[in-house]
């Protein structure tokens, strides 16, 4: 029996990155400036990441995540694994951050990933971190690695053929986390809700589609709004998206509820009779701590529409976007909301 397949009824996970600690903050700028060699790097991400699993193990999550403390900011960092990129400076730099402060590229030469996407290493880590436990393991999509790319070299009309080389690079990935032993992989779309320019909803699904193709294991695609700084950055209607999400190969939708206050949670009806569903019971982009019957309760609000063998709960969005210390109050109270709900089946 493996740790996945002995999961309770409405296990809790997050959904994948987590809220750095405030000494990490501090290092990064020292990764940045060079001051820190490679192997003060490896053993500061490592120990951040020895940190973000044991909070969440801590908290009684019963999946469990790297936290995605290895790289920055859910995708942006990532940008550094692909060849042909050329950086475009924001044309804002002070005040509040918001995405256009977010990096930026123009595409120079055909994007490649030479040495893949780094993110087999942060699964092996979590592995060696938390031996016997349901893992997770999370990366974006490529139409989330293309909202930010000025297509380029690729031409006029050409982000049709970088979404090609960008499934090519995230599937290689998806294979390469397979053959290491990852058994439940998510694929991260929040730019699913807002499109690269030129790029259709029925293009952006087709292109998941690819990517998730023939990939063996427990596969899930989870669809935000944006969190940068928690704050969206699309409009956040769910039923515009579901023929979409009615395509995708996978086997679990992840997606958000608590920061919307549930609205639109019917639809999970129809959705949950293709798919398992993991859905947000946590608000990521909120200060307000939930208290357990304030998860409870949203968790039943599921339940109208989701049978509980399909559904996980889990937070709206991971939470790096959250100081640590109500990232744990808010775990708790995800682990202590499930509980109670579990005392109400029937």
């Amino acid at each position: 029996m493996t740790a996945t397949s002995r999961l309770p009824l409405l296990p809790t996970m997050g959904v994948g990155s987590y809220a750095s600690p405030s000494w990490l903050v501090a290092a990064r700028e020292k990764i940045r400036d060079r001051t820190f060699g490679p192997q003060d790097i490896e053993e500061t991400l490592e120990d951040a990441t020895r940190i973000a699993v044991a909070d969440q193990l801590e908290a009684g999550l019963d999946v469990i995540s790297d936290g995605e403390m290895r790289r920055q900011r859910f995708v942006y960092e990532m940008f550094d694994r692909l060849s042909g990129l050329e950086r475009v400076p924001p044309g804002r730099r002070v005040g509040v951050p918001g995405y256009d402060m977010a990096p930026h590229f123009r595409v120079v030469e055909r994007v490649a990933s030479p040495h893949g996407l780094g993110v087999v290493a942060d699964f092996q880590l979590l592995q060696r971190l938390a031996p016997g436990r349901a893992l997770k393991v999370a990366l974006p999509g490529p139409v989330t690695f293309a909202r930010p790319l000025e297509p380029g070299v690729y031409g006029p009309g050409g982000v049709a053929r970088l979404i090609g080389d960008l499934v090519a690079i995230v599937r290689a990935e998806l294979l390469a986390l397979a053959r290491a032993g990852a058994g439940w992989i998510q694929l991260d779309e929040p730019s699913l809700a807002r499109l690269p320019a030129g790029l259709s909803l029925d293009q952006a699904a087709a292109a998941i589609d690819e990517t998730l193709d023939g990939v063996p294991g427990r596969l899930a695609v989870h669809v935000c709004y944006g969190n940068n700084a928690g704050r969206p950055n699309a409009e956040r209607g769910l039923a515009r998206l579901v023929p979409a999400l009615r395509r995708f190969k996978c086997r679990q939708l992840v997606l958000e509820f608590a920061n919307r206050e549930m609205a639109e949670v019917e639809l999970l009806r129809e959705l949950s009779d293709a798919f398992e569903i993991a859905a947000g019971v946590v608000d990521v982009k909120s200060f307000y701590e939930e208290t357990p019957a304030d998860v409870a309760a949203r968790i039943r609000r599921v339940l109208e529409h989701v049978p509980a063998p399909r559904l996980t709960v889990t937070a709206d969005c991971g939470f790096s976007a959250l100081p640590r210390w109500l990232a744990r109050a808010k775990m708790r109270a995800l682990v202590e909301g499930a509980r109670l709900a579990r005392a109400t089946l029937p």
